[in-house]
């Protein structure tokens, strides 16, 4: 829409609304609002609802990449504005403060969540203006509900009020008179006129004061809806950042150092020349070949004789990096965010060690972007899930200011919090200056994408346990692991805070088991590999240890680890319980499996949402096949049920696909594994049939695009204890079993 392009940075003008609501929800008071970067002249009534003769545009500016976030977004505001989702465009806007994510900041308090208090949720979102501070304007930490659920609902209902205001000043009628559906004022005469024929006027109201709607009145909210997304992706014609075509556009490959510590010395004389190849152009860290398609750029660049530097940032191979996972262990805690009781005695009943891999996010679409410089503006189209920090830097790039520089935010082909860095458009930035008036799309390789990721650390985690009377009695765990926020918020914002990192031991100091005596503490190993947020982050090996650990808690103890959970959360928290007990009955539990199937639980609390998953294995001719998966989740109120539960399911997936197959390593300081074949994902005939329930005994909205992942990994491992006797503490489980494919 050509609206949104035109940045005209007005105050937005929604700062004295005041909301009042029912008590599940409290008000949420706009004050000292961001500039609006859309242009009321063109029908912007705020900076997320734009209305014009073309019709109406719901502004998300969360990334869509498969989670259906965009959809949900937009029902959020249109649950109030009165409009139904097809009347409707959804447009991503350019970053811009007034689409700060206020959650993000939230997730940083060290209370476990669960027991956070009314006031430690007051401070979250006192604290959310942070987020205005620094523009964080990101999709990620599965915030997107939590920080648009009564934002854009607001949104919503003063854009209304706006509406009415409008029609009552042409109308002569009281704005209390008024009613408002699809997209429509009516008064009481049967009068009707559209939103579109009262925007013009509507800029210039006031909203006064705002009432949200019960969700017994919801009409959108809390049913399934149809994605916007689905049919261009059915029909092939979505748009994701790889597809941007634009008149003259050439293509590029790039060629990074495959150690990181950039290019010695090279010969581009006769891969310039070959038919097709415009030039070959150095960048930060390798080469690009700029060519007429993007696989003749890929064969000029690969053909380019290099000779790379030979100083690599970080340890050579990976057992170098494990040793200084060990080697924190003899430090200081980094953090001790769980201390109850006392800790276990020198001679425990049990003592384990589990560790994970480094992982890569292997998205389907590979890093790309589109860059056209024309020596004082810059344009920009890719996938990315956080513009206003890849603005930002391609401004440094190109050497211009920011406001020079134009984000289009793409649909892309997977994320996973690997498309919130900003190093494939910073590349394209560079790209695009060796072309001036040029666009110009550049792709990675598939090779190149594997070997230039941003890794999720590798983790250790030593543990001890004591059981009496068929009980945990003490849990005491010790997790080593590198900062990922340490590294990432300095590439973003330049600094990395300091003090305890609560990431190192997320999803294992925080779980809602009733344990007496509870020490969980964290070790931050300083090793430098490029580290990014993966899919649940810190719980995504947390999960693993502590509920594989759970089990041989059961084990020793002589429980059921259904069973024995069950007893320790009923008192502790009763979402999790319920959870638990809606999956012993959605997969008929009885604690005894027949010869040759085994089955394993895991329940994890991330993200604010508990999910508990039943996995069921089979022995099918040595092989192991998964046959069945059970998952409850707890999110508090489900928007939007069909999308919770696709959500859960590619949750479950991705960590299936990680716990199976997926191991990134180093040798001579470069990364082994180059594509697919190395790192291998889950296959469509590995993933068993899944079963999922929704509860909703929360009383606030959650996280659901991470929850689904953290369990994955411990349930399959228990059902393989299970099935086969033999209890594997380190991932991937391929190092152990066979599986069926």
């Amino acid at each position: 829409m050509a609206s949104i392009g035109k940045i005209a940075r007005r105050t937005f003008l929604f700062g004295a609304v005041a909301v009042a609501g029912g008590a599940a929800f409290g008000a949420w008071y706009v004050t000292r609002p961001a500039a609006n970067p859309l242009d009321p002249e063109n029908g912007a009534l705020n900076p997320f609802v734009v209305i014009n003769a073309d019709g109406i545009t719901l502004i998300a500016p969360r990334a869509e990449m498969g989670q259906g976030t965009q959809t949900t977004w937009a029902a959020l505001i249109a649950e109030e504005l009165d409009v139904t989702l097809d009347q409707v465009r959804i447009e991503h806007g350019p970053p811009a403060q007034a689409y700060y994510n206020g959650a993000l900041m939230a997730e940083g308090l060290p209370h476990k969540g669960y027991d956070a208090s009314a006031f430690q949720h007051s401070l979250g979102e006192a604290m959310g203006v942070m987020g205005k501070v620094f523009s964080m304007q990101v999709t990620g930490g599965s915030t997107a509900m939590k920080d648009g659920f009564e934002r854009m609902r607001v949104a919503g209902a003063g854009a209304r009020e706006m509406l009415k205001a409008a029609a009552s000043a042409r109308l002569g009628v009281p704005v209390g008179d008024l009613t408002t559906a699809e997209g429509a004022v009516t008064a009481p005469d049967g009068t009707v006129i559209p939103y579109t024929d009262l925007a013009a006027d509507a800029v210039q109201q006031d909203t006064g004061k705002i009432r949200l709607r019960d969700p017994s009145d919801w009409t959108i909210l809390g049913k399934p809806q149809n994605r916007f997304d689905i049919p261009g992706k059915s029909t092939g014609t979505a748009q994701f950042g790889i597809d941007t075509r634009l008149p003259g556009m050439r293509f590029a490959a790039v060629r990074l150092s495959p150690t990181r510590a950039g290019i010695k010395s090279y010969d581009a004389f006769e891969a310039a020349r070959m038919p097709g190849v415009d030039k070959i152009v150095e960048i930060p860290g390798g080469l690009a070949a700029i060519a007429s398609n993007t696989w003749l750029a890929m064969k000029a660049v690969e053909s380019v004789p290099v000779e790379w530097q030979t100083d690599a940032a970080y340890p050579a191979t990976t057992d170098l990096m494990f040793e200084a996972l060990e080697t924190a262990f003899d430090a200081e805690p980094d953090s001790t965010l769980r201390s109850t009781g006392e800790t276990a005695p020198e001679n425990p009943h049990i003592e384990v060690e589990y560790r994970v891999p480094f992982l890569a996010h292997a998205t389907m679409e590979p890093m790309n972007a589109t860059a056209w410089f024309d020596g004082t503006k810059l344009r920009i189209w890719c996938g990315n899930q956080g513009p206003t920090f890849l603005r930002d830097a391609c401004a440094d790039a190109a050497g211009i200011d920011a406001e020079n520089v134009e984000v289009n935010v793409t649909l892309m082909g997977g994320g996973f919090g690997r498309r919130g860095e900003f190093d494939y458009a910073v590349i394209a930035t560079h790209v695009a200056k060796a072309v001036p008036g040029t666009p110009v799309n550049v792709v990675w390789s598939r090779e190149e994408d594997m070997t230039h990721d941003y890794y999720r650390p590798p983790a250790i985690a030593r543990m001890r346990g004591m059981v009496e009377n068929g009980l945990p009695t003490h849990f005491d765990a010790a997790v080593s692991s590198p900062s990922i926020s340490a590294q990432a918020l300095d590439r973003w914002m330049g600094f990395a805070p300091s003090g305890p990192d609560k990431g190192i031991v997320d999803g294992i100091y925080n779980q809602p088991y009733g344990i007496p005596n509870y020490h969980v503490r964290g070790h931050k190993a300083e090793i430098a590999p490029p580290l990014g947020f993966w899919r649940s982050v810190g719980a995504s090996y947390n999960g693993y240890f502590h509920e594989c650990f759970m089990d041989e808690l059961a084990h020793e103890a002589g429980a059921d680890p259904l069973e024995m959970r069950l007893k320790l959360t009923r008192d502790e928290w009763l979402p999790a319980f319920y959870c638990l007990e809606a999956v012993r009955d959605m997969s008929g539990w009885t604690g005894q499996t027949p010869e040759g199937t085994g089955r394993g639980l895991a329940m994890v609390y991330s993200f604010g949402t508990p999910v508990a998953v039943v996995i069921e294995v089979q022995d099918v001719d040595g092989a192991v096949r998964l046959t069945g998966a059970w998952m409850a989740a707890d999110p508090g109120i489900a928007l939007d049920p069909s999308i919770v539960e696709a959500q859960l399911t590619g949750g479950l997936a991705y960590g299936l696909s990680a716990a199976i197959g997926e191991e990134i390593t180093f040798a001579d300081g470069k990364v082994e594994q180059l594509n697919y074949p190395d790192y291998e994902p889950l296959r469509m005939s590995q993933m068993p049939p899944v079963e999922v329930r929704i509860l909703e005994n929360q009383d606030r909205v959650n996280g659901i695009g991470e929850p689904g992942t953290p369990p994955a990994a411990p349930a399959l491992a228990n059902a393989l204890f299970d099935l086969t006797g033999q209890r594997v503490r380190e991932l991937p489980l391929k190092k152990a079993f066979t599986f069926y494919s």
